[in-house]
């Protein structure tokens, strides 16, 4: 495998998308939801990618691709169906040291974008190294099917305690059985049934006395808001 995995952080960056049909539509829709500043350059645009635009989510121009529209941009996905601008966006990315992806011509890209299950903050991705996103799109199907809305849930609430035992004055390797435990007594099971008291009875458990002002805060701002929704 040569390619590095990683997870971007393109909050409140720009980010240019070439190409406004159905696969620029689903990778300007992905940027969005990742909080980046999105410009989309296109001929012609689908009324889905007009729309993003009329509610302003998107910065639209119905032009052509000129090497100027990388100005100032973070990165650069062109998703057009002709291989000469797609090979023309690419060698200007270079140039401009933009990082650059190419759909579905993975010779062309700086970076190449994996199949997501995405369940809340948990995601998870897979990646054929550009092989074969067939196989790629089976396996997040079967990953689907596995992981459901409760790892969110179980997420948000490994998360929320994790972030009270960390403003405790002690080292947070101290907390590793903790997180061991919430998951060997399955909090995620007892939060996919929806069951309330086990879901406090295996946090008291995990935390111990020690932590027993901590599994209280727990179990009064966040155990049934997160489960009730």
């Amino acid at each position: 495998m040569r390619y590095y995995p990683v997870n971007l952080d393109i909050q409140n960056k720009n980010c240019l998308v070439i190409g406004g049909g159905g696969v620029a539509e689903r990778k300007i829709k992905t940027l969005i939801k990742c909080g980046a500043l999105v410009t989309a350059v296109s001929i012609k645009a689908s009324d889905s990618v007009k729309t993003l635009a009329k509610l302003h989510k998107i910065n639209l121009k119905i032009k052509k691709y000129e090497t100027s529209d990388l100005t100032n941009m973070f990165l650069v996905i062109g998703a057009t169906n002709n291989n000469r601008i797609n090979s023309e966006i690419s060698k200007d990315a270079k140039k401009l040291k933009v990082i650059c992806n190419i759909a579905d011509y993975p010779k062309k890209c700086d970076f190449i974008l994996p199949a997501i299950v995405k369940r809340g903050d948990l995601v998870i991705s897979v990646s054929t190294s550009g092989k074969s996103p067939a196989l790629a799109k089976k396996i997040k199907k079967e990953l689907e099917k596995s992981f459901g809305e409760e790892y969110a849930k179980t997420l948000d609430i490994m998360g929320f305690i994790r972030k009270i035992l960390l403003n405790k004055a002690h080292e947070p390797e101290e907390h590793k059985s903790v997180f061991e435990k919430l998951i060997n007594l399955q909090l995620c099971k007892a939060i996919k049934k929806k069951n309330v008291n086990a879901v406090k009875t295996i946090i008291c458990e995990a935390l111990g006395d020690k932590y027993s002002n901590e599994a209280s805060l727990c179990d009064k701002t966040l155990i049934k808001n997160i489960l009730e929704h």
